[in-house]
């Protein structure tokens, strides 16, 4: 009669158990809320793009009336000297006016403008792609944490079995149909499936605190996926329609073109140099002379006063500047090839990502069907290896290799089926089109 056998899923059934009497399951959904309000590297882009849209409003001041009051208050001394003869006088004066001008023509302003704005468009791309990089990296470290409770429990599920081959071969020993050999190496393999056990319930502890500290709380236990599970096909199967989206819409692409827009907005900057500029202004203001206006013969100590105002157009055309203006238009055209440089790097480099990221979903799916089919068969081997065991024809370490094959696979089959869900989130993260949407269709693969 073969030994039982234990499938790792008993185990972590209990486990889910034991969770559920002590905190409430979280779905990746949930836990992506929670990591959106309060992930520092997500925070600190939300600020940065609020500080970018505040700069291009400050750029927006160069084109709208600047209005600004002057005051003053002065102790003057005159001292006069005709023919010989001399006098002197010390009198105060206060003096206060408003002074306004509203740029008429200014070429470098408008560009600056149109800079400050497309340096906010480029910081909002950055905060969407702050944003999928915390989908993706949450999306890690929960399949991080289901991974190792799968791992811990096909170490404990193996542990068991392994104990019971143990157990069987010392009673085989004592009745003399085995040698001692067979416990020893039963033994062996029980204190090595100890050793792993230790160090996967370490690695699970250490996984739990990564998904704790992202999502900033404690205790949380993700919702593992349900059995059986089918994984979704690539949509579009193609790998060049995943190439053409990338190079349009990743948000490393769409921040290069950004750079290379501003840069030739500086280069026109630097052109409008030598373009005049045109400003109306406008004053009125107001002067008083406590003591007298010592420019009055009249009543000169009595207190006077003078209202001035005053509107017109200043015309400012700069004709030469030592070269200046050619040398900044010489730097800003290198700067621009730079950028036209960097966003083709970019685009190389996504789409070589966006390459290997579909290749390996691809590979995954592959791996996934085959170990399913190498887990059915490593059952099969086990139960027959048992059946040999008892019968004579099979020795013990190959059961001891049968069982730990089986669990290895299954191991490595949980593990293929979340490396294919991540890499389906990153290479949607590779074509620029990964959003909180995309957590639906696994939230529906978990257990309810």
């Amino acid at each position: 009669m073969p030994l039982p056998f234990r499938r790792p899923q008993a185990c972590l059934a209990m486990l889910l158990l034991w969770g559920a009497a002590t905190a409430q399951a979280q779905s990746l959904r949930q836990l992506y809320e929670a990591a959106h309000g309060y992930d520092a590297t997500y925070q600190s882009a939300l600020a940065s793009a609020r500080a970018s849209q505040a700069r291009a409003d400050q750029a927006r001041a160069g084109l709208l009336p600047q209005v600004g009051m002057q005051a003053g208050a002065q102790h003057n001394w005159n001292e006069t000297s005709v023919l010989g003869g001399s006098s002197s006088r010390a009198f105060n004066t206060l003096n206060a006016a408003l002074v306004g001008s509203q740029p008429l023509y200014r070429p470098a302003n408008r560009i600056a403008l149109n800079q400050g704005q497309r340096a906010a468009e480029a910081a909002q791309i950055n905060l969407a792609g702050a944003e999928q990089d915390l989908i993706v990296r949450l999306a890690q470290a929960y399949f991080d944490v289901l991974a190792a409770q799968d791992t811990l429990a096909s170490v404990r599920a193996l542990k068991a079995a392994v104990n019971e081959q143990l157990q069987a071969a010392r009673r085989n020993f004592e009745v003399g149909t085995t040698t001692i050999t067979d416990t020893r190496e039963a033994q062996a393999r029980f204190d090595l499936a100890t050793a792993q056990e230790i160090a996967t319930e370490n690695d699970l502890r250490v996984k739990r605190l990564a998904l704790d500290q992202l999502v900033g709380r404690s205790g949380v236990e993700p919702r593992p996926l349900a059995q059986p599970i089918t994984l979704p096909p690539l949509q579009p199967g193609e790998v060049a329609a995943w190439v053409e989206q990338a190079t349009e819409q990743h948000p490393g692409v769409r921040q290069a073109r950004a750079a290379l827009d501003i840069a030739r907005l500086e280069t026109d900057k630097a052109r409008a140099g030598h373009r005049p500029t045109l400003d109306l202004q406008a004053s009125v203001g107001q002067t008083r002379y406590p003591d007298g206006n010592p420019s009055l013969s009249a009543a000169p100590r009595a207190s006077a006063r003078t209202t001035n105002a005053s509107v017109g157009v200043v015309l400012n055309w700069p004709l030469f500047a030592g070269f200046a203006v050619e040398n900044r238009i010489r730097e800003t055209l290198s700067l621009e090839d730079k950028a036209q440089a960097d966003l083709d790097n970019v685009q190389r480099a996504v789409s070589q990502a966006t390459r290997a990221a579909f290749f390996g979903v691809q590979s995954g799916l592959g791996q996934v069907k085959a170990l399913q089919a190498a887990e059915a068969s490593s059952l099969t081997a086990l139960q027959a290896n048992q059946l040999g065991y008892q019968v004579g024809v099979r020795i013990n370490i190959d059961v001891l290799n049968a069982q730990s094959q089986l669990y290895q696979t299954q191991r490595d089959l949980a593990r293929a089926r979340y490396e294919v869900l991540l890499g389906g989130l990153r290479l949607k993260q590779a074509a620029g089109a990964l959003s909180d949407a995309d957590l639906t269709p696994i939230n529906q693969m978990l257990v309810p």
